[in-house]
């Protein structure tokens, strides 16, 4: 996998204490632990703001974790593209089907460390039916689920529990979802 934001020498370990240094001074508190090996499907939620990805990135580097995130195809613009593939970017051209499944369970299945964070809203707007991509990657790569979230009204973000899909996915997004009820996002209204 290539060099991001979280492995490139001498500026990663010099980003993680300024993300620990404005952590602190915003008085947000990064909930988790370190993980070794990492192998998961990461989701964060509730997604609100353009804020939450500056947020989760202070999160990320100070829990020492190396993702990559998949995201819309127009935050890669000529220019700036290399810029959001460092910051751990992967593009999705969501006009056009890809088989971005099949081709994420296919990277897990060739790396023993992987993790991709997917934010299952798909919008920062308030929705009532999330997309299922990550589940059916979590599922078909059989990898759980990390449930990673931000609580505004706490002003906590970080990663929660793993999930093990079961293969239903109408009761197991139930489940998913009942985590995230009493989250708040840094918009509210969007929750």
């Amino acid at each position: 996998m290539r060099t991001t934001v979280f492995t490139t020498p001498l500026i990663t370990p010099l980003l993680r204490i300024i993300a620990i240094v404005i952590l602190k001074l915003t008085g947000w508190k990064a909930m988790g632990e370190e993980i070794e090996n990492p192998r998961f499907v990461l989701i964060a939620a509730p997604h609100t703001s353009n804020w939450d990805f500056a947020l989760m990135l202070l999160i990320v580097l100070k829990l020492r974790l190396q993702l990559y995130w998949m995201g819309k195809d127009s935050l890669f613009p000529f220019g700036f593209g290399w810029l959001m593939r460092w910051l751990g970017g992967i593009s999705i051209d969501r006009a056009k089907s890809h088989n971005v499944v099949n081709e994420t369970v296919r990277q897990y299945r060739e790396h023993e460390s992987l993790v991709i964070l997917i934010p299952p809203e798909g919008t920062r707007r308030k929705v009532t039916t999330w997309k299922s991509g990550f589940y059916h990657i979590a599922n078909n790569a059989n990898v759980p689920i990390m449930m990673g979230y931000i609580d505004a009204t706490t002003k906590e973000a970080g990663l929660a529990d793993f999930f093990q899909p079961t293969g239903n996915l109408k009761q197991d997004m139930s489940e998913i979802r009942a985590f995230y009820s009493k989250k708040k996002g840094l918009r509210a209204e969007n929750s």
